[in-house]
Parts: structure tokens; C-alpha cells; sequence
């Protein structure tokens, strides 16, 4: 009796392709976070050391934090920003449960049709909506106001496609249990189908506030206030300061903090949001 050699895939080569894939996403990382590195090292180098061409800084200083502080009000612009940001998470991924529930639950003709054109709207450059939204904005006498910012971005496409992913993949036995139950379409959504996807909506909801925060062109072309959101407040630092790249390091360093370290904490969340937005 004879029996047949089997095939099995090389460790070595396999182990060569795992070091390989390992080393590039090394490289990335070390690419990423030298220009971080870079900032927060020339924040602390002292004043008269700022355009040392030396990696690390010969001692250390807070004389860059303090100039920094005394030209921009640091905590209003983070409190305001913060409040720009959840204002615009917020909406955004109220909009996109509603619009996913619909998507995923109802079935009626061209859906689908009405679906990709609705997604469709995420391909459309920025520069195409700017004038409407700003004539509109101006007409309304929102412009200067955390309001002009927020409106206009209540509504996320991106958001509707990850939650429509979750909703076609939620058991559908619950949704026919709450309705032989009496349960209105609203009550399904808040009592059933809310809880059980607390974790896709808790990821969602961090990954529209990195966005948000992270906006630069909306609040430098609505709001024009230096002490209104952390945007407009570099901006006119760089104007004032001109060369002193110390203080401009240290301002950008210090208001990248409060989102780094939301980051950093709940980036598991975040990937969640994407690696199971395709399982069923």
C-alpha cells in the first residue's frame, strides 16, 4: 500500500514573504511619523535652536509653548473645534443610520439605482458645492458661525455605505420578531437594531470626529474669527509670527494633542469600522 506524498507550501519562502510585508510596513510607519517627530522635537528645542539641522535637540525648552500661548487663545480653539467636530459627527451619523436602516431593510424598485446615486454624490469634488454652499451660507448671514461650518456637512455618503453593510448583514428574524411584535419602523430602529450594533456605530461615530476635526478648507473659507477653531488660528499664526518656527511647531503640536490621543486610544475601534463593515 502506497500512499501519495502530500504538498505543503515552504516555511522558508513563506517566512521570507512575512519578513518582506513586515519590512515595507515598517518603512511606512518610520515615513509617518518622522515629520510627527520632527514637529515635536523642534516644539522643545529652545528658542535660538530652531533650525538646528541636529535629530535631537541639544536640551529642552518650553520657552515655544509659552510664546505660542501668549498669540493664541490653545484651549478656546480646542473647545471650539472639539464642538465643530461633534456637531458634525453627530449629525452625520444620525443621517446615515436613518438612511442605512432604509437602504438596508426596505426593498422596493430601483433601490439599488437610487443607492448608487446616492453614493455617487461622495465622488463629487468639494470645489463643485464650495460656491453654492458659500452664497447660500452668506444669504442666511451664517458665515463666521460654527453653524455655517456644521450644516453642510450633516450628511456623509461614506457613512451610509459602512452602516448599509451592517444593516443587510443584521438578522433579518429579529427585524420580523419587532414588527409581529407592533413595533413601528422608528421602535425597530432605537429599540433593536441600535443596541445590537453598538460597536459598528461607535466606531463609525469616532472615525466622522477625526474627519471633522482634521477639515481644513470648509472652516478656513467659512469662519475668518483667529480665535475660532484650531484651523484659522495656525493660519493666522504663521502670518504673525512669520519665521518663528518654534512657536509655530509648538501651536501645531499642542493642538494635534487632544485628536492624537483619541486616536491612539480607540484606533481599534476605528479598524473594527473597517475590516467588519464586509463580513456578514
Amino acid at each position: 500500500m502506497t500512499t501519495e506524498p502530500t504538498t505543503t507550501t515552504p516555511a522558508r519562502p513563506r517566512r521570507l514573504g512575512l519578513a518582506a510585508g513586515h519590512g515595507v510596513l515598517i518603512a511606512i510607519t518610520v515615513f509617518s511619523l518622522v515629520p510627527i517627530a520632527w514637529m515635536y522635537l523642534t516644539a522643545l528645542r529652545p528658542r535660538d535652536d530652531a533650525l538646528a539641522q541636529s535629530v535631537l535637540p541639544t536640551g529642552l525648552s518650553l520657552d515655544n509653548l509659552r510664546a505660542a500661548a501668549q498669540l493664541l487663545p490653545l484651549s478656546g480653539l480646542v473647545g471650539n473645534t472639539a464642538l465643530m467636530a461633534l456637531g458634525v459627527a453627530a449629525c452625520q451619523l444620525f443621517t446615515a443610520l436613518l438612511a442605512a436602516y432604509a437602504f438596508g431593510r426596505w426593498r422596493f424598485p430601483g433601490d439599488r439605482i437610487l443607492f448608487l446615486i446616492f453614493v455617487a454624490t461622495w465622488l463629487v469634488p468639494f470645489q463643485v458645492t464650495m460656491l453654492p454652499n458659500y452664497v447660500l451660507l452668506s444669504s442666511l448671514g451664517w458665515l463666521n458661525t460654527l453653524t455655517g461650518v456644521i450644516v453642510p456637512q450633516v450628511t456623509a455618503p461614506f457613512a451610509v455605505l459602512l452602516l448599509r453593510q451592517h444593516m443587510r448583514s443584521f438578522p433579518r428574524e429579529l427585524l420580523d420578531a419587532a414588527r409581529m411584535d407592533g413595533r413601528s419602523h422608528w421602535t425597530t430602529l432605537w429599540t433593536v437594531v441600535v443596541p445590537s450594533l453598538r460597536g459598528p456605530l461607535a466606531a463609525l461615530a469616532i472615525l466622522l470626529f477625526v474627519t471633522a476635526w482634521n477639515e481644513y478648507f470648509w472652516p478656513l473659507l467659512v469662519l475668518s474669527d483667529p480665535a475660532s477653531v484650531v484651523q484659522i488660528g495656525l493660519r493666522s499664526l504663521i502670518t504673525e509670527v512669520g519665521t518663528d518656527y518654534g512657536a509655530m511647531m509648538a501651536a501645531a503640536g499642542a493642538l494635534c494633542l487632544p485628536i492624537l490621543a483619541v486616536y491612539l486610544l480607540l484606533q481599534r475601534q476605528v479598524v473594527n469600522a473597517f475590516v467588519r463593515s464586509g463580513l456578514r
